[in-house]
């Protein structure tokens, strides 16, 4: 088992040295990420739940995130029985991130009757379990059934969207109004993707975000599903200031799910065939 991690992760690395790609996980072990943990879910109101005793940073004794071998590659596993996040060490500014994921079997409460569900949080920035008791302030790449490109804003991240309005849900639209999306703000915090493009549960999805300057593209499968403007965050005094940089935080949220080939790369500018 360890001669085969050794031998697919020098494979990866001499693939991934090429074009600038720095592979995120090192194929062995967790030892460039924290992982953060909230408190066990019980049947009572969201509050005591999300105000309830936390694992907290780096103590997860049940292994709610660790790397697997899974159809012959390194694999983070997250099994999603607790809420929390697994986030880099180090922080990115104007970058390509490139992944794959694919959901597993197991749900779990209070989320076992929901779609499955987990997100790539990036700028991802202060204090862990910020959101709701397990995760940081962040900008949400949405990855959940039928809802995989979506934006949510994480503890206080706003983004600008150009949306149309679909019957009270905000879905991206190139040509439509650009909308400041807040927690604040009577529109909320979340926006829908243009188009579906998520393969069917079970199989491999590719993901690409795009981040430069304060504009972020969301790529699902090689589609383009929204585009956002301004990325910004709410500093003191309330006032908004730019969120331009941070961590990638992956998320535990009820579902199992499995994320491989997790590569990054600097980036000079936006691809033009993204943008509107």
């Amino acid at each position: 088992m360890i001669l085969l991690f050794v031998l697919f992760n020098s494979i990866l690395i001499s693939q991934n040295s090429q074009g600038g790609w720095k592979l995120l996980l090192n194929g062995k072990d967790l030892s460039n990420w924290d992982t953060y943990i909230g408190a066990k879910y019980t049947k009572g109101e969201w509050s005591e739940w999300t105000s309830g005793t936390r694992l907290g940073l780096n103590n997860d004794p049940n292994g709610l995130f660790k790397i697997i071998l899974l159809e012959g590659k390194p694999t983070l596993h997250i099994s999603g029985e607790r809420f929390g996040g697994i986030s880099t060490h180090e922080e990115f500014e104007n970058y390509h991130l490139h992944l794959k994921f694919k959901w597993g079997k197991n749900k779990y409460p209070p989320k076992e009757n929901s779609p499955r569900d987990s997100g790539i949080l990036y700028h991802a920035v202060g204090e862990h379990g910020a959101d709701s008791g397990f995760w940081m302030r962040s900008q949400e790449f949405q990855i959940q059934e039928g809802d995989t490109g979506d934006y949510w804003g994480c503890a206080g991240a706003t983004f600008d969207i150009p949306v149309s309005n679909k019957g009270g849900d905000y879905m991206y639209d190139p040509t439509g109004n650009l909308i400041h999306f807040s927690h604040k703000l009577p529109q909320g915090r979340h926006a829908s993707k243009s188009v579906n493009a998520e393969k069917r549960s079970g199989e491999w999805n590719t993901i690409d975000l795009y981040c430069f300057g304060s504009t972020a593209i969301h790529v699902v499968n090689g589609k383009k599903v929204m585009v956002l403007y301004n990325s910004s965050q709410y500093g003191e005094g309330n006032q908004e200031i730019p969120l331009t940089k941070g961590k990638i935080q992956l998320q535990a949220e009820g579902a199992e799910i499995f994320y491989q080939d997790i590569r990054i790369k600097p980036l000079k500018e936006l691809p033009m065939q993204y943008l509107d």
